[in-house]
């Protein structure tokens, strides 16, 4: 079971979006109840819902906010769909005002009434796999009691997996909601960093220019965005409801994208993406033919990808990459596809690992009809995502420099005393940025070990052995067979 916790204005709101999509798909009507026709079974409802006693389905959510006018729409949108306990908002109802601080300081005051709703949905959980956070980092309650929630998480569920669904803001100044976004984004990267296990990175600079150019939309709303957010969120928990032999469950599927703890931050592109769904008038410029091969080369251009970091060869290459096939698929389709990618060198891989694309060949639902006869979700780790990194520490050192906002942050007890807490989480930002660099190069195995000159660390010497054997085998498979048989990376991960 996965437990979602939906954090801020932000977090509710594509958590909403994402509940409506998940009951689509499953067949549960939006009071709770299993539709006549839901009768076909094959999924699992229990990872996201479980059963109340008059059998009605209620999603595994908490629903935490510090002001109440978001959580009151939700309410009253699907009033009978979750349980009345588990939505939080703060008595006094302020909110944290776009500030960092405010958040987490309130966070420390309401956590043991949050971490009991917590705790009661885990022991209501007969295998409890991992927390689903959504949130942004831009403003107060999503950045600040989200930090907050995080760090009390690892330390009350070490052994559990985080991933984070974190909404980045937009990075034009103009088009920017909050003055200070780029303190909080700041604040909360550092935690995201050092705290969550995986973070899928959703950019609204990318969301916004997806909707505008690919589905030709000139003024999306918010709703339209966060359509976007649930349709990427549905497909990459697809393969936990409707499993197969492979990727049917969280550890699973993040294994294979990260190979070393700090380089979590995941990119994601779908295609094909319509509007249709939401009541609109079908696109006539929308894609009409899909094929196994056109969906796996439209996921790898930068156009589909929603982060606004190139992929392009030269700005860095590719960690990992998983593609999770939705519809009618032929396998031999697939490997056909993947030489043809091969061929043409369509991406770049990194240098000290195998070079592979892995597939995972999904079930639709089969209470959704779909335009489309092939639809794809990718989830990549690339290098290039530090670019999204430098321009926060970019935009921070800029208002660093003059000391710019900063009274309402020195208002609260976690900078009364001094701003240390700003330096530290820009050196693991910069940190951060480094690692992704020199993880572009082939000794990357051997980055930031330090050791005495002629004083070899056989910590170190085992490292480097295990990276030469990934490479060596990764050459051989190469030389021998261009369609490489499944593998074991030096970080124990499955690539296909």
């Amino acid at each position: 079971e996965i437990i979602t916790l939906q954090v801020g204005q932000c977090g509710n709101q594509i958590g909403m979006e994402f509940w409506k999509q998940l009951c689509l798909e499953h067949g549960i009507s939006m009071d709770g109840r299993l539709e006549d026709f839901a009768t076909q079974g094959g999924d699992r409802k229990d990872v996201f819902f479980y059963q109340a006693d008059d059998e009605q389905y209620i999603p595994r959510s908490l629903l935490i906010d510090l002001e109440p006018r978001v959580l009151s729409h939700v309410q009253q949108t699907l009033p009978r769909l979750f349980n009345q306990e588990n939505i939080f908002s703060h008595p006094e109802g302020g909110g944290a005002g776009n500030n960092w601080a405010a958040g987490y300081t309130i966070g420390g005051s309401v956590q043991e009434e949050i971490l009991e709703m917590i705790d009661r949905e885990a022991d209501g959980s007969e295998s409890l796999e991992g927390f689903m956070m959504c949130h942004s980092i831009a403003g107060g309650t999503g950045s600040g009691l989200g930090s907050f929630l995080l760090e009390r998480l690892n330390d009350h569920f070490p052994k559990k997996l985080i991933q984070t669904y974190s909404v980045f803001p937009n990075q034009s100044t103009d088009a920017s909601d909050v003055v200070v976004q780029p303190y909080n984004s700041l604040l909360t990267l550092k935690r995201l960093t050092l705290n969550a296990d995986a973070v899928v990175v959703l950019d609204n600079t990318a969301l916004n220019r997806i909707a505008t150019e690919r589905l030709h939309v000139p003024n999306p709303s918010v709703e339209q965005i966060n359509q976007l957010v649930s349709t990427v969120m549905a497909a990459s928990t697809n393969t936990l409801r409707f499993p197969g032999y492979m990727n049917n469950d969280m550890i699973g599927l993040v294994s294979s994208l990260i190979p070393t703890p700090r380089l979590h931050f995941l990119m994601t592109g779908y295609t094909p993406l319509s509007f249709d769904h939401l009541g609109g008038e079908a696109n006539p410029l929308a894609v009409r033919k899909t094929s196994v091969m056109d969906v796996m080369r439209r996921l790898l251009q930068t156009k589909n990808i929603m982060v606004s970091c190139s992929t392009r060869k030269d700005r860095g290459c590719y960690i990992s990459i998983l593609d999770i096939i939705q519809g009618e698929v032929d396998p031999t389709q697939v490997h056909k596809s993947l030489q043809r990618i091969r061929e043409r060198q369509l991406c770049s891989f990194i240098p000290w690992g195998p070079a592979s694309i892995q597939v995972a060949l999904s079930r639709r639902s089969p209470y959704v009809t779909s335009p489309h006869r092939v639809s794809g979700l990718m989830l990549a780790n690339h290098t290039s995502i530090r670019d999204l990194f430098a321009r926060i520490a970019q935009q921070y050192d800029k208002l660093r420099k003059r000391d710019a906002f900063l009274d309402n942050y020195r208002k609260l007890p976690i900078f009364a005393d001094d701003l240390s807490e700003f330096d530290e989480s820009r050196d693991v930002l910069h940190e951060l940025i480094e690692e992704y660099r020199a993880s572009e190069s082939p000794d990357y195995v051997n980055w930031g070990i330090e050791r005495t000159p002629g004083e070899p660390d056989p910590g170190a010497f085992q490292e480097r052995k295990a990276g030469e054997a990934a490479v060596v085998g990764q050459d051989e498979r190469a030389a021998v067979d261009p369609c490489p048989s499944p593998a074991r990376s030096a970080s124990g991960a499955r690539l296909l």
